[in-house]
């Protein structure tokens, strides 16, 4: 029988953004999702900070598979809406998103996630940016 993680990596594993952008799937638990991104200048907007498009696709994954560990057997998620409050420039070597479930229902599922730049430690420094996302779930394909 496939784990909960077991599941999300191989979903993960088959996101092309996420392959492209370089973003890992760093920890999956009950309900919370965490993925790094290194810093890239391939990622950077014009000042040389990370893109929010960068930030806001692990963000809003981060999310979504956070929502697939709560969603019933034999469902998917999908987002359905998001809003993200970029609070400060993502400046940093590599960065984490932290998607977290505030309540899973049968049909949706509301997160909460936050964008750090990592600290040379490995550690979290302040957050770069807030979101709130609505995952919907759907029966599986087949």
């Amino acid at each position: 029988m496939t784990t909960i993680a077991e599941r999300i990596t191989a979903s993960f594993n088959k996101q092309g953004l996420m392959t492209t952008l370089g973003a890992e799937l760093s920890h999956v638990a009950d309900g919370e999702v965490q993925i790094t991104l290194p810093s890239s200048p391939h990622l950077s907007q014009q000042h040389g900070y990370l893109h929010a498009g960068a930030i806001t696709s692990i963000v809003d994954s981060a999310c979504g598979y956070a929502a697939l560990t709560k969603a019933p057997d034999g469902f998917e998620v999908v987002t359905a809406e998001f809003k993200i409050n970029l609070m400060r420039p993502a400046l940093g070597k590599a960065f984490i998103a932290i998607g977290k479930v505030q309540n899973a229902g049968r049909l949706l599922t509301v997160c909460t996630g936050e964008v750090h730049a990592l600290n040379d430690d490995g550690t979290p420094g302040k957050p770069i940016a807030l979101i709130q996302a609505t995952i919907v779930n759907i029966r599986q394909d087949g």
